[in-house]
């Protein structure tokens, strides 16, 4: 069952087009990455499902909603959560506050309940507190709660984003680069936690990521893009015996030869 749609989504910027003309389907339960060189158009496609960016052309469905046009609150809202490349914290909120932060769409208490600290409003924030421990325990920083964001390890800081992703209580996530900047201890610990991540708490996941042994080891499906095209999509396997992802990420020469 198809839970994310985009049919001939383009993004342009002036005269550069960003994304081409991209068809991209993942179905529900799946993990899937979307791989490229360098500027080949992956961010600003995670951009337009997630609403920071608006396609020109083309149509994005989640769930049976279109989100063309949609803000990203309202896409959260949705069921559509993500972290960034470059990690995204409040720096001065304890790890537990940015938790509580991502809980917000799920919130209904308003400006008036807050001030005058009524039974229900006071109930939600200590259901919303409780479940912000629970994720910090389920992504492995019990005993940080207090911890600034900023003072934080490199690895918890990734751990921390996805625990404020998760509380908003998503069907698909997106992550962008999640074991950037990783040791290979930590980004064996990341894909394990990935997996987790669908088995437990039966997650759809789609990641952008450059480490092909990630790549390799924990996609259902792979989709590459090049200067904005999708020029393959298949099993890891299929792909990486694709001449022309090949070519994409180690010149025209070593295409030739898987060819």
């Amino acid at each position: 069952m198809a839970l994310l749609d985009a049919h001939q989504v383009t993004k342009r910027f002036g005269g550069l087009v960003a994304v081409d003309k991209t068809d991209f389907v993942i179905e529900q339960g799946m993990i899937a990455s979307l791989i490229g060189p360098n500027g080949a158009g992956k961010t600003t496609f995670f951009n337009c499902i997630t609403g920071f960016y608006r396609p020109e052309e083309g149509q994005i469905a989640f769930d049976g909603h279109s989100l063309v046009g949609l803000s990203p609150d309202r896409i959260t809202s949705l069921g559509i959560a993500r972290t960034f490349q470059n990690i995204r914290l409040f720096s001065n909120m304890t790890a537990l506050e940015n938790v509580m932060v991502g809980e917000h769409p799920r919130m209904k208490a308003n400006l008036i309940g807050a001030i005058l600290r009524d039974p229900a409003t006071m109930a939600e924030e200590r259901r919303v507190e409780k479940r912000a421990r629970e994720l910090l325990d389920f992504v492995g920083l019990h005993g940080h709660e207090n911890e600034m964001a900023k003072n934080l390890a490199y690895g918890s800081q990734r751990r921390l984003e996805i625990a404020r992703a998760l509380a908003t209580d998503p069907k698909l996530l997106l992550l962008d680069e999640p074991t950037a900047g990783m040791n290979p201890q930590e980004t064996g610990t990341m894909v394990g936690f990935i997996r987790r991540l669908r088995d437990e708490l039966k997650l759809t996941i789609l990641l952008i990521e450059h480490q092909m042994k990630v790549v390799m080891t924990i996609s259902d499906r792979v989709s590459v893009l090049d200067f904005g095209v999708k020029i393959s999509e298949g099993t890891p396997l299929e792909v990486q015996k694709n001449p022309r992802v090949r070519e994409a990420y180690l010149g025209k020469e070593y295409g030739q030869e898987a060819a």
